[in-house]
């Protein structure tokens, strides 16, 4: 069994799932003890038999979980079977091979690289379904962890598991994984040692890790992470347990042979290895990756602890920019899964019920993102026109048929506004909500005011992947106000290079996701758009808000976080940054020979399209006998 003991002085470590605890026949108990004004919370990770945790200050907080007739709900996911492949598909070339380089390009280790602390896929889906990218730190499971604490608000230390070993390739060959292993990567990433002195260019403008003082291994199996005096216990714990770039563990041995100055990132898929459930095998530029079953990974299911992990003897990517290419080859069963729009999952029911489909939450608001820095988009009443030109309602109940929330969003989802993490457009003053209404006639009027008594012309850099159709409705709309949008498509790559990166676009930009509406960690969104920021391409930047986040990272308390989160969401939905178009739900599309996985057999969303270990390798199987029927 893992444990891990957090204690921060927070006045409650997530009050939202107590909201979404239910009742069943199991139960499990968590205390806390109370000290002066703040609260001492005892957070512990789970075994396979327990649930999650949390309390207010002075009380017990009893909570319990549905259980099947055999004691553990995921028993309605019938038997894990062992073989195997399974054919997914990465909508961009894959660039990286390495952490490194960040999150883009897009990155082919998450098969065969790990983090520390992933998904507790034990939680019952009634208590947290993992449905949204945000994730409270008690519903962390630290597999590669004995144990870990807070041993001060500032100070973590996590043991590591003495069973794990890196894949049997060279030139680790196999070897044991250690501690040192997690501060190399630590120290290569932000230049905190190990030879490297330089911040990795990607993580250099992350104010998140800005805090991080030191990563020490005191012995073999103990690592400690250091943080400034003042950091937040809340925002140490979120970033640490986040599966994203910044956490994926490089192999050491693999760095001093495949790098050097003038090539710091592995780029060779040869050179790719990890602790992970796969290796690669193969990779084709532009077409395929494939990953191959590592026969000595060290981890056992937690749901079934007798199988050893993974169950699929293969996993093989396509690389299909093109949406309606992708659709075929899932109708046609070349690819086992995929996320697509409420139209497509609607027209893929009438042609192949056999494939099972679940309901999200979409990750993002769909935006045009205006760059802030110039004219005539640095002028707020010119975004609040063409903010007016949108019809919002028209475009969720036409549309997408209303399956889209037809109000805007703001910083972070509207989903997380009731759980304390934002606020919900419903809950905007009546004044602001009505700088989000459809008024064409408002919105001519603001660009005459603003000196535009004819509108203007501008263009639109749009990713090709993203919803061309719900785009060429905007620039309808736009036009109807005198604003003349000329759409101008790029690939995946080169909208990423030309944006993103390069911020060599002076106009209007947009892509399959928005930059609003997130919902994944608070301090990540709180972080998007301060000064600087790498994710914040629209170059918008304001004092308040940089104030806000430097104030957030210092916060001893959730109270004070979900605060500024609340006045934050408020005050961009006022300074329009971007122009909302919609929140569509998202549909995860999964073959049904494809169990195990959260979004076929069990009513929850997330499901392998995640790309995360916490799909293939920790308890997806491919079930021949009902693939060989279609």
């Amino acid at each position: 069994m893992k444990t891990g003991k957090i204690w921060v002085t927070l006045t409650v470590i997530m009050v939202i799932s107590m909201v979404l605890a239910s009742c069943g026949s199991s139960t499990t108990t968590a205390s806390t003890t109370s000290t002066s004004a703040t609260t001492q919370t005892n957070i512990t990770t789970k075994s396979s038999t327990t649930t999650t945790q949390t309390s207010t200050a002075g009380t017990t907080t009893t909570i319990t979980s549905t259980a099947t007739a055999t004691g553990n709900w995921w028993s309605i996911m019938g038997t894990p079977t062992y073989g195997g492949t399974l054919t997914n598909r990465y909508t961009a070339n894959i660039g990286s091979w390495d952490p490194y380089l960040g999150s883009a390009p897009q990155g082919g280790y998450g098969q065969y690289m790990e983090t520390l602390w992933n998904n507790d896929y034990t939680v019952d889906p009634s208590i947290w379904p993992f449905e949204i990218s945000f994730r409270p730190p008690q519903y962390a499971d630290g597999y590669m962890l004995t144990d870990y604490e807070l041993t001060s608000p500032t100070i973590v230390v996590a043991h590591i598991r003495q069973d794990i070993y890196w894949q049997n390739l060279p030139p680790a060959n196999g070897r044991q994984f250690v501690a040192s292993d997690v501060v190399f990567h630590y120290d290569r990433m932000l230049g905190l040692g190990d030879g490297f002195t330089t911040v990795d260019p990607y993580y250099a403008s992350s104010t998140i890790w800005q805090a991080l003082i030191s990563v020490n291994n005191p012995d073999k199996f103990t690592v400690n992470w250091t943080f400034k005096t003042g950091t937040s216990p809340l925002l140490i714990l979120t970033q640490l347990q986040l599966v994203v770039c910044d956490n994926w563990l490089e192999c050491p041995e693999a760095v001093a042979a495949y790098t050097n100055a003038s090539n710091p990132a592995m780029t060779n898929w040869h050179n790719g290895i990890g602790t992970g459930p796969y290796t690669v095998t193969d990779f084709v530029d532009g077409s395929s990756a494939t990953y191959t079953a590592n026969p000595s990974y060290w981890y056992y299911d937690k749901r079934w602890p007798q199988n050893r992990l993974p169950y699929i003897s293969k996993i093989v990517f396509l690389i299909i920019p093109n949406n309606v290419t992708a659709e075929v080859a899932l109708r046609t069963g070349k690819i086992d899964d995929m996320q697509v729009s409420a139209a497509d999952a609607s027209n893929i029911a009438k042609t192949n019920p056999e494939i099972v489909q679940r309901t999200i939450p979409s990750n993002t608001e769909l935006t045009v993102d205006p760059r802030n820095d110039v004219a005539p988009f640095n002028n707020l009443n010119v975004r609040i026109a063409m903010q007016h030109a949108i019809n919002i309602p028209l475009i969720a109940s036409s549309y997408y048929g209303g399956t889209s929330t037809p109000w805007p969003s703001s910083l972070t989802q509207n989903q997380m506004g009731p759980g304390g993490w934002g606020d919900a457009y419903l809950n905007w003053p009546a004044d602001v909500q009505a700088q989000y209404t459809y008024d064409p006639t408002l919105a001519k009027q603001m660009l005459a005011t603003a000196g535009f008594p004819n509108g203007f012309n501008t263009d639109l850099i749009l990713e090709n992947d993203a919803d061309q159709g719900l785009y060429q409705i905007v620039q309808s709309m736009f036009a109807s106000v005198g604003i003349n949008m000329s759409i101008q498509l790029m690939d995946v790559a080169t909208w990423q290079s030309y944006v993103l990166n390069g911020r060599k676009y002076d106009a209007l930009a947009a892509r399959s996701q928005g930059l609003i509406g997130i919902n994944s960690s608070p301090f990540s969104e709180l972080s998007r758009f301060t000064t600087g920021y790498q994710l914040n391409y629209i170059l918008f930047s304001d004092p308040k808000v940089d104030a806000w986040y430097a104030q957030a990272q210092s916060a001893t308390d959730v109270a004070t976080v979900q605060q500024i989160m609340h006045d934050e969401n408020l005050y961009l939905a006022q300074q329009h940054i971007v122009i909302s178009i919609s929140q569509p739900s998202t549909y995860n599309l999964i073959q049904p020979w494809d169990e195990g996985c959260v979004a076929g057999n069990y009513p929850l969303g997330q499901g392998p399209i995640s790309g995360f270990w916490g799909s293939w390798g920790a308890g997806n199987w491919i079930d021949e006998s009902i693939k060989v029927k279609y």
